[in-house]
This record gives structure tokens, sequence and C-alpha cells, in this order.
């Protein structure tokens, strides 16, 4: 793991990666030329990684890829996760272990390195990618920086002092980096075979998603229910979010420490708690109403991050298969008298899910939206309709 070379080459390295604790991982470069400091994690998923690379949730991370072959069916402008493309919201860095091939996909609409390039995410192939999982499952997520230089010359020592020198993710608040600039509304709905995105055009009920980094198919799985969505920044007050007269309000997913972020959120969730409004979180937006109601979170050793992960949901008894990613959990001993733990991970047993009693009001750890094969979650966005439908007197959904 230290060599500064490939391990089955003797070409010049043009892309390296460099850990904190000062080891050098050698590989071929693609994507964007330059270098950028984060943490490392890893993600298990067999599909999905321009989902990945473009989740807000991603921001300040390079993501090493579990699965060999990624980029094999190339990069579309469909599968973008993020809302605002240009500012490069999700993972500044990627890992692979195979060479990226030509695209084949009749939805590929160019290249992933490219798609790397236009993007500004630095990456590198050619490594061995189960060493680094091992190194990153037995020492936990290490700070380090990736950098990609065509020509292969490198300041080796600058990028170990850089590596060491980066404070990482705790303390670290990067919802107000990826949300949204202004408010806007949003209508499109979920992506069907031969037709594409549909549009929301006559709503039943208005839900205001509060932006720390929302993902592109929460949005649509709410306008598909028949809402339509307003987006505010993260930063949006209270009493803004009630003057748009919502049926609901949504705590959207999000990057960075959950505590660094509840010192301007958790003033305006507590706010929102005294009103008798439906309230749904996803992932940042789960920890946000944790801490809002007493809770605390923590760092976690090497995170959840996959598209395979066993969770149950007390509430049904049933176990579902979800996409999850989070490097931050919910400490479930932390939680007060009238907050129910509702969902849990079979993998360690963490908080995977909350509600409060007597409120319409719960959230979950895992990106229910995300449908890696299994739609196995999709229930929770019509349970959170239905919350707003008994609020309006209307019959529910089937969930």
């Amino acid at each position: 793991m230290a060599a500064t070379t490939t391990p089955w080459t003797t070409e010049t390295p043009t892309a390296l990666l460099v850990l904190a604790d000062g080891t050098v991982i050698a590989g071929r470069g693609l994507g964007a030329v330059g270098s950028a400091v984060a943490e490392v994690c890893f993600n298990t998923a067999l599909t999905g990684y321009q989902e990945v690379l473009t989740d807000p949730s991603y921001a300040g991370q390079i993501v090493t890829f579990t699965f060999p072959h990624i980029g094999n069916v190339g990069a579309n402008d469909e599968d973008i996760e993020d809302l605002t493309p240009a500012a490069r919201a999700g993972a500044v860095g990627a890992v692979f272990k195979a060479d990226v091939t030509n695209p084949s996909s009749y939805r590929a609409a160019g290249h992933l390195d490219q798609w790397l390039k236009r993007r500004g995410v630095v990456a590198m192939s050619g490594i061995d990618t189960r060493a680094l999982t091992a190194l990153i499952r037995e020492k936990g997520m290490p700070n380090a920086i990736i950098a990609h230089a065509p020509d292969g010359k490198f300041d080796i020592e600058d990028l170990k002092r850089q590596a060491k020198a980066w404070s990482g993710l705790v303390g670290l608040d990067l919802a107000k980096e990826v949300t949204s600039g202004q408010s806007s509304t949003w209508h499109e709905t979920p992506w069907a075979w031969d037709e594409g995105y549909g549009a929301q055009d006559d709503p039943t009920m208005h839900v205001v998603a509060v932006d720390y980094g929302v993902k592109r198919n929460i949005l649509r799985l709410l306008a598909g229910l028949g809402a339509e969505v307003t987006i505010v920044p993260a930063t949006t007050a209270a009493e803004d979010i009630l003057a748009m007269k919502p049926d609901g309000v949504f705590l959207s997913n999000g990057p960075g420490d959950p505590a660094a972020t509840g010192e301007y959120a958790v003033p305006v969730i507590q706010d929102l708690l005294k009103t008798d409004l439906p309230i749904f979180g996803i992932c940042l937006g789960h920890q946000m109403l944790a801490l809002a109601v007493g809770g605390k979170t923590q760092k976690m050793h090497q995170g959840h991050h996959g598209a395979n992960h066993p969770v149950k949901d007390h509430t049904t008894g049933k176990v579902e298969i979800v996409s999850m990613n989070h490097g931050f959990a919910v400490d479930s001993k932390s939680l007060p008298k009238g907050v129910e733990e509702t969902h849990v991970s079979l993998f360690d047993g963490s908080n995977c899910g909350i509600a409060l009693t007597g409120k319409p009001v719960f959230s979950v750890q895992h990106h229910p939206e995300a449908s890696p094969g299994p739609q196995d979650s999709h229930y929770l966005f019509r349970r959170f309709v239905n919350l707003i439908r008994a609020k309006k007197g209307e019959p529910a959904l089937a969930e």
C-alpha cells in the first residue's frame, strides 16, 4: 500500500492518493487534473456510480468503489442527483480498480472520463481497491489528498503535508456549500421506461423542502405523489417556511458534521415542531431532527456507504434492503422520552429512524429514494404523504 508505482506495471504513475499517515498509493489518473483534500470512504454499490458521485452528501469525500468495473455504461444527463451541477456538489474524488472502458449502453451520452473532467472530479484507477477498503475497515476513514498530473510529476512531501494538515469533517458545516442559493419550485416526477421524467401539473398538496443538499429523486418521488415542492435554502427561517403555508415540511439529506449544521438548523426545526405540520427527514435531515429533540450524533468508524444494507422497520417488523451514505449517526442512547426508534441497521445495530410520539413527525437515516434495485423503502414517502392527507381529511394511500 505504500508503493509509489502501480502493482503490475512499471509505467510512471499519473495519480496519487496520499493518506494523512503518509501512505502513498499510486495509479493512473483520469478526470480532472489537479488535487483535492478530503476524507476517503468506500462504496459497495454495483450500479449507480453517477448518482453516487453527484450526491451532495458526498461533499468533502473521495469515494473508493469496491466494485471493480466502474464507467462501463458511460455517463448521461439523467442520472445526476445534485440540483446545481455547475457547483459540483458531490464527491471531490473517485478511486477505481479497473481502467474505464468505452461506454456500452443505449443511455450513454459520453465517456465517464470526460464527464469527470467537466465536473472537476479528480479520479484514479489501477489500484488494489480491496486493500484500500480493508485499510478503511481496520483504521477508519482517513483524511487524504488525491492528485492527478498527466506528466507524473508530484511533490510528494507537499502532498503529505496537505493531507496531514486537513482538519477533517468533524466540526465542518458543508450544507451551506451545497444548498440552493434561492427558493425554487419542483414539478418533475419519477422516470418511466421509454418516457423519461414526467411533470406534476395537478398537485394536491404543498411541501416545503429544506435543502441541506437534497437529491433530485427525493423531490421526484414527492412530486409523483401529488406534491408541489418548494425548495428553500438550508438557512431559511421557520417564519419564512410557515409563511409559505405548507401542508408538510421535508428535511433533506446533506454532507458534513450534523452538529455544525445544527447550529442554525436546529432552532428552525424546533420552531416547526411547535406546529402540527407533518415533518419527514432523510439522512442529514434525520440527524437534524434528532438533534432538535435533544439527541446527539457521533462520527462513525467507516460509515455506511452502499446499496445493500439491511434495515429493520420496527413499526412493521419488515426488513428492507436500502441505500446508505453517511459517516455520522444518531446515538440511539441519547434519544429522549417521547422519541421512538423506528428503524435499525442489521449490520451494526446503529439507529436508522425515529418518530415523535403523538406528532406527525418521523425521519430515517437511509435513502429511501435511491431504489438500488429494490424499492423497499418507497413506502416512507407514502407514509409522509398520508400524514398530510390525514390532516386534510383525505383517504390514505396504500403503503
